[in-house]
């Protein structure tokens, strides 16, 4: 999340609205924010039915996995990126809206 975070001012240069979503509840989401000095919006979906619809939960588990979905203006999904990177995910996404803006 700190990548994202470090790269908030080129995200929203490509007109990017960052949301990152946990099935942990409201309170530790804004915790959690507060701590890592997030400027975007986590979600809390709490009973899963979020990381259930983008097929990110974890069977049997309280988590989801980390997956980075970006839909366009219109809401067709055009990237689905399973191989998150903590450390370089500011990065990664900045690129592939850059390619994909190119397309």
């Amino acid at each position: 999340m700190c990548s994202l975070r470090d790269a908030a001012v080129e995200l929203g240069e490509l007109g990017c609205d960052v949301f990152g979503v946990s099935r942990d509840s409201v309170e530790e989401q804004k915790k959690f924010a507060e701590a890592q000095g997030l400027g975007f919006r986590l979600l809390s979906d709490p009973d899963g039915s979020v990381t259930k619809k983008y097929e990110v939960d974890v069977e049997g588990r309280p988590f989801a996995r980390r997956v980075t979905i970006v839909i366009d203006p219109k809401g067709v999904i055009r990237a689905r990126d399973e191989g998150v990177k903590v450390d370089a995910h500011g990065r990664d996404l900045v690129a592939l809206l850059k390619r994909l803006r190119a397309e």
